[in-house]
Parts: C-alpha cells; sequence; structure tokens
C-alpha cells in the first residue's frame, strides 16, 4: 500500500459524482445572456467504450488516508521518484474504485497520470470513463481528456476536457448530456433522441449548482433549441427558469406563444408563472401556485387578461374591455387518521373565458368542500357546494348553493338476528339567489340480513324506517312543476320491506365455466307523500340496470318509490382463462294499480316497466365491449341505446361510442332530454415511436327527439388529429382541432398545437 497524506476525495469521485446531471430532477434557464466562448477542439462522445467492470485486485485500505494498490507491473526510479504501474492498473479508496492501462506518478513535480481506458466507479453506481487524467499528489485538482460519466439511471455526460479546481469546482469544455439510451435494441449504437450539448459546463460546488455556456438542445441530431443560461441544481431538487415555450394557432386567439417561467420558493412551496402572447387578442396571464405542508397539500391556479367580451346569443353587444379572467383551487388535509379536509373552487368571469382559451369545456363550474370523519362504524360528513353555469340560457340565478350538507351514519350489529343496522342522520338547505330555497332534515334506520340457505340461495332481507321534514319557498320561481312541492313545512314517514334472492348454478360450458343467476326482489311500502315535497335530489331519473333492484330507484333522497312490486331478473357469467361474458336483463312488475310517480319515458310509467339489460365482453386487454339497453314492454321498441367498445393494445388502439335516449314522448317534464350521438377515437402505431391520433363527436339527434334543437340529424361538434412521437425520453405531438360551434367569442374553426416534453429534463 501507499500512503497518502491528504484527506481530500479523488478527482474522479468528484467527476463521477458532482456533476452527474441526472441528479437534478428540473434543469431550467436562467434569464442571463450565455457568453461566447471558444469551443474546444473535438466532439464529447456519449457512447459507453469498450472496458469491461472487473473485480478490483487492489487490498482494502485500513484508513481513509490509504490507497490500495494493484498492477501487473510496477517500477519504481529511486533517482528520478517516479512510479509506473502498468497492466490493468486497479486503485482504491473510501469504496471509489479506479483502474486505467497505465499509471505514472512523479513524486518531485507532484504530478500523477492516469491513462488509456480510464474507469472509475463511486458507492452509488456511477461510472466515468476518460482517455487521460491529470492530478497533483493531493487529488485535489487536475485534468480529464475525453471525459464520460455513465451515472446508475443511464443518464450520460461526455466532454473532451474537463477540469478540477482546488476549491472543488469543475469546468467541462465542449460537453454534452443526454438520459437517453445510447444504443438500440440490438446492442447498436445510435444517436439519442435528445441532448445538450454546451461550450463550456462549470459546476459549483459551494452552491451545489450546474451553469451552462452556450447550451443548445439537440433533437434527432440537429440543433434546434437554444438555451442560454441553462442551469440546474444537482441535489434532487429544481431550480427557478424559463420552461419549453408552448405553440399554438386557433381562429379565436390567432398565433400563441407561452413561455412558463418556474419559481422554486422553497422545499414545499414552488410557483410557475406563464405569460400568454396571442396575434389577435389581449395577452394573458397564467400563474399556479402549490405547497405541501405537515398535513397535505394544495394548489391555486389562476388566468387573468383585459380585452373586450362578445355577447352571447340574444345579449346586448358589449364592446367595452373589461377583466377576464378564472381561477381555481384545490386541496386536501388529513388532520388525523379519522379526520380529513378536501376542497375545489372554480370560478370564471364570464361564461365563455375558458372556452376562447381552450382551458376547459366544462359547461359548469362546481366549488365544493367536504370534512370527513370515517371511524371503523361511524361516518360523518359536513360539506358545502356552489355552481356557476357557463351554459348559454342558463339563469344564474336558479343554480343551487348547497350549505351545509351534514350526514351522519352508525353502524350497529344486530345481536338477535345476526344483522346489521345503520342509523343515518342527514341535512340539507339549498337556496338560490333567484330562485327556490329548500332545507331538509331527516332520520333514518336500516337492518339487513344476509344469508345462504341450505339450496345455495342467497337471501336478503331489509327493512328501512324514515321520517323527513322539508321547509320551501319562493317555489313558483321553480320551472318543471313536479320539482317545486308546496311552500312552507312538510313532513313524511317512509318505511319499507324487502327481501332479494340470487340462485346461482354453476357449470362448464364450452372449455369454460358458466354461471347462471336467477334474481328475484320483492318490495312493498305503504303510501307516501312523495309531491308534497320538494325535488332537489331526485331529478333526470332513468331506468337501467343499475338501479333496477334498488330498494329506491330514485337516485337521492327526495323522492321514494312507494307501492308494492315484484322485481325479476337472469345474469348470465361465461368465463375461461383470458375471455368474459357478463349479461343481465331484468323487468319488475308493480303489485298496485296506484299511478306511477315516474314521469313518462322513463321505462316505470306502467305497472310493468321495460326490459333493462346489460352485456359486457372482454377480452384480454384487448377487447371490452359494452351494452346498455331499454326495451319498450308493450313493441320492444329501444328506449335506451348505448354502446362502448375499446380495441386494440396500447399502442394501436379504437375506443368507440354511441348512445340514443328515445322516450317517444313530445313534452318532458323533467330534466333529461332525448339525444342520440356518437363518439370516437382511436390511435395507430405506423412506425417504432410514431403514432396518428384522433377523435370525434357528432350529434345526431333529430327534431322529432328533441323538438326544441335546431340539429338535422348530423351536427359534428369536434374533431381533433395528431401525429405524436413517443420514447422513453422524448414526446412530440402535433394536433389540428376543429370546433363547429360559436359560443360568445370562442369561435368556430381550425386550431393548431405543438407540444414537446423532454423527460428527466423537468420541461
Amino acid at each position: 500500500m501507499f500512503q497518502q497524506t491528504a484527506r481530500a476525495r479523488p478527482f474522479w469521485l468528484a467527476t463521477a459524482s458532482g456533476v452527474a446531471l441526472a441528479t437534478c430532477p428540473v434543469m431550467a434557464q436562467t434569464s442571463e445572456e450565455s457568453t461566447p466562448t471558444e469551443e474546444a477542439a473535438g466532439t464529447p462522445d456519449l457512447q459507453t467504450p469498450d472496458v469491461v467492470p472487473t473485480t478490483s485486485d487492489a487490498p482494502d485500505t485500513a484508513s481513509e488516508q490509504q490507497i490500495g494498490f494493484a498492477a501487473d507491473n510496477l517500477n519504481y526510479d529511486g533517482d528520478s521518484e517516479v512510479v509506473v504501474a502498468e497492466g490493468n492498473v486497479q486503485m482504491n479508496r473510501e469504496a471509489i474504485e479506479m483502474r486505467a492501462d497505465k499509471v505514472t506518478w512523479n513524486r518531485q513535480t507532484g504530478q500523477v497520470f492516469a491513462e488509456g481506458n480510464v474507469m472509475i466507479k463511486n458507492p452509488e453506481g456511477d461510472i466515468a470513463y476518460g482517455d487521460k487524467i491529470e492530478l497533483t499528489d493531493t487529488l485535489r485538482d487536475g485534468v480529464v481528456e475525453n471525459l464520460l460519466v455513465v451515472l446508475d439511471n443511464g443518464s450520460r455526460l461526455a466532454a473532451v476536457k474537463g477540469t478540477r479546481f482546488d476549491n472543488g469546482n469543475i469546468e467541462l469544455e465542449n460537453a454534452a448530456y443526454t438520459p437517453c439510451p445510447v444504443e438500440d435494441d440490438e446492442g447498436c449504437p445510435k444517436n439519442p433522441s435528445w441532448q445538450v450539448r454546451a461550450v463550456r459546463v462549470l459546476y459549483d460546488r459551494a452552491k451545489n449548482k450546474v451553469r451552462y455556456k452556450g447550451a443548445r438542445i439537440e433533437i434527432f441530431g440537429l440543433p434546434l433549441i437554444p438555451l442560454p443560461g441553462l442551469s440546474h441544481s444537482i441535489n434532487n431538487e429544481p431550480s427557478s427558469g424559463i420552461l419549453v415555450p408552448e405553440i399554438r394557432l386557433d381562429r379565436s386567439n390567432g398565433f400563441e406563444i407561452a413561455v412558463p417561467y418556474y419559481l422554486r420558493i422553497a422545499p414545499d412551496r414552488d410557483m410557475t408563472i406563464t405569460p400568454h402572447v396571442y396575434t389577435d387578442a389581449a395577452p394573458m396571464l397564467e400563474g399556479e401556485f402549490r405547497a405541501l405542508t405537515d398535513i397535505g397539500s394544495f394548489r391555486i391556479n389562476g388566468y387573468a387578461t383585459y380585452g373586450s367580451l362578445v355577447p352571447l346569443v340574444g345579449e346586448a353587444p358589449d364592446t367595452q374591455k373589461r377583466f377576464r379572467g378564472y381561477l381555481e383551487s384545490a386541496g386536501k388535509f388529513q388532520f388525523d387518521p379519522r379526520w380529513s379536509l378536501t376542497y375545489s373552487g372554480r370560478v370564471a368571469t364570464d361564461r365563455t373565458f375558458m372556452r376562447r382559451y381552450d382551458i376547459s369545456r366544462d359547461d359548469r363550474l362546481r366549488s365544493t368542500f367536504e370534512l370527513e370523519r370515517i371511524g371503523s362504524n361511524s361516518y360523518l360528513s359536513i360539506a358545502g357546494w356552489a355552481t356557476q353555469t357557463l351554459r348559454v340560457n342558463d339563469i344564474q340565478g336558479q343554480q343551487p348553493i348547497a350549505l351545509p350538507i351534514i350526514d351522519y351514519r352508525q353502524r350497529l350489529d344486530d345481536p338477535i338476528f345476526g344483522g346489521q343496522f345503520e342509523l343515518q342522520l342527514n341535512t340539507l338547505a339549498i337556496g338560490r339567489t333567484a330562485g327556490q330555497d329548500t332545507q331538509r332534515a331527516f332520520a333514518g334506520a336500516q337492518w339487513n340480513l344476509r344469508g345462504l340457505t341450505g339450496l345455495g340461495q342467497e337471501v336478503t332481507l331489509t327493512a328501512l324506517v324514515r321520517g323527513d321534514v322539508y321547509h320551501s319557498d319562493e317555489n313558483l320561481l321553480t320551472a318543471i312543476p313536479g320539482y317545486r312541492g308546496k311552500s312552507g313545512w312538510q313532513a313524511r314517514a317512509i318505511a319499507a320491506v324487502a327481501a332479494d334472492m340470487r340462485w346461482p348454478f354453476i357449470g362448464e360450458f364450452a372449455g369454460g365455466t358458466q354461471t347462471l343467476t336467477p334474481r328475484v326482489q320483492v318490495v312493498a311500502t305503504p303510501p307516501i307523500k312523495n309531491l308534497d315535497i320538494p325535488n332537489e335530489d331526485s331529478r333526470a331519473f332513468d331506468l337501467e340496470d343499475s338501479n333496477l333492484f334498488a330498494i329506491n330507484r330514485f337516485n337521492g333522497h327526495d323522492r321514494f318509490e312507494d307501492g308494492a312490486r315484484i322485481t325479476y331478473g337472469l345474469e348470465w357469467n361465461y368465463s375461461r382463462p383470458g375471455f368474459n361474458i357478463n349479461s343481465i336483463v331484468g323487468q319488475s312488475y308493480r303489485l298496485t294499480d296506484k299511478p306511477s310517480l315516474f314521469p313518462d319515458g322513463t321505462g316505470l310509467t306502467d305497472r310493468s316497466s321495460d326490459i333493462v339489460g346489460r352485456t359486457t365482453i372482454a377480452y384480454r386487454d384487448f377487447l371490452r365491449l359494452t351494452h346498455r339497453y331499454r326495451l319498450d314492454k308493450d313493441n320492444l321498441a329501444v328506449r335506451r341505446n348505448e354502446f362502448d367498445a375499446t380495441i386494440g393494445s396500447r399502442s394501436t388502439y379504437a375506443v368507440v361510442g354511441y348512445s340514443r335516449l328515445n322516450r317517444d314522448i313530445l313534452l318532458l317534464g323533467e330534466d333529461l332530454q332525448d339525444r342520440e350521438e356518437v363518439r370516437a377515437g382511436g390511435r395507430v402505431a405506423f412506425a417504432k415511436h410514431w403514432s396518428l391520433f384522433g377523435s370525434a363527436i357528432v350529434d345526431l339527434t333529430q327534431q322529432r327527439d328533441d323538438p326544441l334543437s335546431g340539429a338535422d340529424g348530423f351536427e359534428p361538434i369536434r374533431h381533433r388529429l395528431g401525429l405524436a412521437y413517443d420514447d422513453d425520453c422524448l414526446s412530440i405531438a402535433l394536433t389540428w382541432r376543429r370546433d363547429y360551434a360559436d359560443t360568445g367569442d370562442a369561435r368556430r374553426g381550425n386550431s393548431f398545437s405543438f407540444r414537446i416534453a423532454f423527460r428527466n429534463l423537468g420541461f
């Protein structure tokens, strides 16, 4: 062993870990301009040299001041005090391993040279390669020629020349960085999808930061994007700077360029500020703030501009400029294992702002909060919500504000029959600035007992009681009479009993297993005072397979189905490895001749209901088909028809959807309207990493389906078509979209967008 008096880590350790670019998840540009510098001769080589790592034969060191040394030949000239080691030279110190063809140490001048297939590996698994390394005997500073650093995550840094100074700073000349593979699937060399090239790279050890001079990004070998002042930290933390711009072109705003600036405020807080500049619209500013606290996280996102507003249909023209914007925020906080708070808020200054600037196509903005306590046998929720409508013909004053909504539930075991009780307390207050106000409170209890008979029948018995109290005013402001109820105080009592029996039969069929399950349910409920009660949460009902066997087939609490009925159905399931078919069909029959509470066209108006069903077919991850339907009980006409299909692999697939609601009525006394539409989308991979994608929505509604609609039976709503490239470290997409409807200043027409994302670069 050779005794080393200096305690500094060897230069090759700093080279392998100090300038390892892949240790930073976010890279960004600073605002400073790069200074032109003379580029070092040569080209940085990102390919791994033909050096095979070997097990070190150098002995372990007893202290960090010692260096383990092994070589095929070792010569020492006592006169010149030069040590020359040749042939598979291996050295180690503090778990750092180095090998080279030859190492020369001049003890008089203090110079150390390592040359020929130099390779250094640090404890983290990073490997550095070089042709020549020149050091002082303090091992604090030196020079490396043709440096290559390969990190344990596959990222690479190469430089024609690297210099380490006594203070720990490092300078690389004519450098390149990439996280992309440099070999194809067959192990042959290839150019990376992208790389950062720079005239000079400076590593500041004190600030733990890397800065670039004359940096640019090369994509497929072409220098496309200059990055003046590119910099980043190397301590696994993102750093502030300019991110990759976004480019769009559309009919409403013209050409758009957005340049995000990322601001690292603290390890648990950051902000992104994005100016948007348009050729046909006023500039817009976007900002997003994110924070992580000890008990949760939240974010705030906003858009703001100052411009004119094109009026909606039927509104008076207004060319006066005004503030326009959109604000949203969401977060969740976990106070302890049982208590949590979740909130989401969304608000816009007008109804077309979000659509014009392509922020979202939602036609309603809902803001909510919910405080929850979840116990082993209890649940408490204190919530509230409000809605802002963006629909053209809706009145904002008619939109409900629900505050508070309190729901408490408690489960108790039945010590006598072995069933389970669930107690529930619920209260709701709904207010409107120009509409009906409603308050509700109820208390209920439900008992369930589930068991198996000796013949294998699964039987569930249910008993339910509930008492409701309502108060409402301004009832005449509700447009649909069936939703109003009587103003003032109203009360009602609800009781129901039910028995549900399922009897599965299992057997072999066509090389697989089939299960045939008949199901029968009987529900009895005394007459209930429903129409005197305001209807806030039991609207837009339609019979389908998901609610066929529900005790109360109305959604919500404001309506409860009364009378006695029997519901019967059949479920068939067939499965074999990788393949499954599931189908259910059913119908119900009311045992009383009392007029139905359900509106016309819902499938439950008469004593015999319509026939509803669903069929799902799945084959591995390649195919999934779902068909839902409702057939008229009298003539088997299709009143509801929904079809959804997903076919293909992850790289090439098609998604098709069709839906039609045909209630065969002219006037509808509730919200759900007849309509027909078809949806299609897909992606086709036509080469390695390349694909075409697209989607379209077409409204097929005719005036015979909806007399108030101006549709002619084929009205495209929007479509998009794009070209994409996607590999392990680069994503590029060019998209064309066309909208077919004007909404205020959100104009119909074409829009184009270009997106590029560099993985492992933080963009």
